[in-house]
């Protein structure tokens, strides 16, 4: 698995979700702490979420255009 890959990209995920998720939050008249504290939980909820279904296509070698972590094997064919 590129594990180094993964945590870069998620590494640069958590905060832009984390800061999406909470300014919501206290955009919408939440106090600073709710907001900070939904964001952490819901950024970690969903990274989580999003991590095992990429590594279970991984080891299923199934093919995703976004993640693109597999090489298309369409590639060698004419």
């Amino acid at each position: 698995m590129p594990i180094k890959k993964w945590a870069a990209q998620y590494g640069i995920a958590f905060p832009i979700i984390f800061v999406l998720l909470a300014g919501v939050q206290y955009l919408k008249g939440q106090t600073l702490g709710y907001s900070v504290e939904f964001g952490v939980i819901w950024t970690v909820i969903s990274l989580s979420i999003f991590a095992a279904r990429r590594a279970y296509n991984f080891r299923k070698n199934i093919a995703c255009q976004v993640c693109n972590d597999i090489p298309n094997q369409n590639e060698n064919q004419p």
